[in-house]
């Protein structure tokens, strides 16, 4: 009986020292997945705002907005188009 213990503690140390490996493996993969799945959220992201840059007129033209600069550039630039709509 004793020795069944031993086997059993034994096999339960080596699965659980196996099982640890794996879910270091499986945390790292994962981190992996969310890291890409950041890098192109981030892409998406830079890439509309890009876009966005575009169409916004700016002083001078090689000025380059920050993103929040952006932002609210796009929010005052929509406000100011609605009224002038609103004017005429």
């Amino acid at each position: 009986e004793a020795g069944t213990r031993r086997k059993g503690k034994a096999r339960r140390g080596r699965g659980k020292a196996r099982s640890e490996g794996l879910l270091s493996k499986q945390k790292r993969s994962r981190r992996m997945k969310a890291n890409d799945r950041e890098r192109n959220r981030m892409h998406h992201l830079n890439s509309a705002l890009d876009a966005l840059r575009s169409v916004l007129p700016t002083f001078p033209d090689d000025a380059k907005l920050t993103k929040i600069e952006t932002l609210r550039f796009a929010h005052n630039y929509i406000w100011a188009l609605t009224q002038s709509l609103r004017l005429s």
